[in-house]
């Protein structure tokens, strides 16, 4: 599969045409045939990787039950005019005694890499691996996960890659929820619960208007907010600096706030910038 990849691109390359990818774990979502869409107007041709990868999921997490539907998402992904769904098996991502990883020190470190050890270095790997078999010219990531989009665009600079880096807004449910695969996790009242992280950006906005620009009393309020969702456990709650993603001391334009939260055993993270028009 990787060498029939590497054919099928250097040949459209060579034919002129360019290249866009939409990088995904699969269980597609409006989400992703947004992404999907997006490359198709930047790029000739679209490829759509649907691969699970097993080195950015962190010891007792949810490799095995994370949702696949392998059948259903190519069907959407050929409603979509997608040229090529990338669906690589493990084994062939991964050769026998593969020891070769890519970090990104410094960003990695931070917000979910903290209690995620790992994880980070499992997407830059695999997402390296993708950027040299598919070789597109663009690849369109979601912005819900903020911190990998960061980790991405500094990788593909670092290492002098000629790919332009697309950020797609979040997509939402009609109620403010981010859309993602984990979302089918969750029980009626665990969803109702959810709505927390959007429900937290909007009051975190609203203080902010009225002129509260101290990130330690605005995360004293968003814990507090916490406490009217039941089954919701906050596992950060920053206010950074949307290129560096580090922690600011008064938010103005450019901060973004980054939030995680399980809710039950489902961790859900969203962000957005403060300043919206910023």
């Amino acid at each position: 599969m990787p060498t029939e990849m590497i054919s099928w691109s250097e040949k459209t390359r060579e034919s002129g045409q360019t290249i866009g990818l939409v990088p995904t774990m699969g269980y597609f979502h409006e989400g992703h045939l947004c992404l999907m869409r997006q490359a198709a107007e930047r790029s000739d041709r679209v490829v759509v990787s649907l691969f699970v990868n097993p080195i950015q999921f962190c010891q007792g997490e949810d490799l095995h039950r994370y949702p696949r539907d392998f059948d259903r998402d190519r069907k959407l992904a050929e409603q979509e005019g997608v040229d090529l769904l990338f669906a690589p098996a493990v084994e062939e991502m991964y050769l026998p005694g593969a020891a070769t990883r890519v970090l990104v020190a410094g960003i990695s470190d931070r917000l979910c890499g903290k209690s995620r050890p790992g994880h980070f270095e499992g997407v830059t790997t695999v997402v390296a691996k993708l950027f040299n078999l598919i070789r597109p010219h663009c690849a369109v990531f979601g912005q819900k996960d903020f911190q990998q989009l960061a980790l991405i665009r500094k990788m593909t600079r670092d290492l002098n890659w000629n790919i332009e880096i697309i950020g797609h807004p979040i997509v939402r449910e009609a109620d403010g929820l981010a859309m993602s695969s984990r979302n089918s996790y969750l029980s009626g009242e665990e969803r109702r619960s959810a709505l927390y992280l959007s429900q937290a950006i909007n009051h975190a906005r609203k203080s902010v208007g009225r002129g509260l620009t101290d990130p330690v009393v605005l995360m004293e309020e968003l814990q507090d907010l916490a406490g009217s969702f039941p089954g919701v456990a906050v596992e950060y709650i920053n206010f950074v600096d949307r290129e560096n993603l580090e922690d600011v001391g008064v938010v103005v334009p450019g901060t973004i706030l980054a939030l995680a939260a399980k809710v039950g055993r489902t961790r859900l993270i969203d962000n957005a910038l403060i300043f919206e028009n910023c």
